[in-house]
């Protein structure tokens, strides 16, 4: 991780495949989203319990502390969750290299370049966001989000305004399945969340613990209310896994099907034909193609 500490702000300096805007536009798809918000070209967001402004002054990402000035450990906790926020640690050039020569892919990362796999940092947090999508709209996913972080998750007040964060394991271990159905979750999905707070808070499961298993998707699995499409989800954007390919995604069907101009949806067998050429880069191919249904258009 390159970065400097100037005490009241921090800059981190990208690697030079990097895009700023294109994260920005990931960051800004929906109205709903509580955890961050998008001020002109900044990001507003609690890192550490300090709300922050990120914003991109070239060369660098620049990050200052707005509510307070944190003391140094903490500076350098937020320095590393930009750094794997925008997973500048990944070398692109292999995958560039590859897409370039790949039909499906080229026109994707020639429009797109420097777009990075936007990750949530948080294991627990990024358990809970994929549980919540399971079979249902982008929108509906981001209203039962903002439900669930505005009753049980806490806010630090600047200006006037609440900036948000997502609720701690210890809050959501202790909840009853009716606390989480009075916001519209599913019985089921209320009690794989609570499951998964209550085995993150006795220390069963961790980030740590995953990354150190020989197979990431079995250990993922093997959780209650986790399936293959979750398991390559989380791994895809919380575990830094290239490899991650949530082969069954509605988004990533939906984008090759207008991408190629298919009359339907492909199939899986369809879809790892046109995947044979991405090995290594599953996760990058699956972020590009849902980087196609958003925004500014090829």
């Amino acid at each position: 991780m390159q970065w400097n500490d100037y005490e009241y702000y921090i800059e981190i300096f990208p690697p030079k495949e990097f895009s700023f805007a294109e994260c920005l536009l990931f960051l800004d798809r929906s109205n709903l989203e509580v955890l961050h918000q998008i001020k002109e070209d900044a990001v507003y967001k609690v890192i550490q319990g300090v709300v922050c402004t990120v914003t991109y002054v070239n060369p660098c990402i620049q990050v200052k502390f707005v509510s307070e000035n944190p003391p140094a450990i903490v500076r350098q906790n937020v320095a590393q969750y930009i750094w794997e926020w925008f997973d500048l640690e990944s070398d692109l050039h292999d995958f560039y290299q590859l897409a370039s020569q790949d039909d499906v892919l080229k026109p994707l990362v020639d429009s797109y370049y420097g777009l990075r796999i936007i990750g949530i940092p948080d294991l627990f947090e990024a358990l809970v966001w994929a549980i919540v999508g399971q079979q249902i709209n982008l929108t509906f996913a981001y209203t039962l989000k903002k439900r669930f972080i505005e009753q049980f998750g806490e806010c630090v007040i600047f200006e006037g305004e609440a900036f948000w964060m997502f609720p701690t394991v210890e809050k959501i271990a202790g909840l009853s399945v009716e606390d989480l159905k009075c916001l519209q979750f599913t019985t089921r999905k209320a009690e794989y969340i609570i499951f998964i707070a209550q085995e993150m808070m006795c220390g069963s499961l961790s980030k740590e613990q995953l990354l150190e298993t020989q197979d990431i998707q079995k250990s993922l699995v093997s959780i209650r209310g986790i399936g293959t499409w979750t398991a390559n989800y989380v791994m895809l954007r919380c575990l830094h896994q290239s490899t991650a390919f949530p082969i069954t995604d509605v988004g990533l069907h939906n984008a090759l099907k207008v991408l190629l101009n298919l009359e339907e949806k492909p199939t899986i067998h369809e879809i790892e034909t046109y995947a044979v050429n991405w090995q290594g880069w599953q996760a990058y191919a699956t972020f590009y193609l849902w980087r196609s249904l958003y925004g500014k258009n090829i």
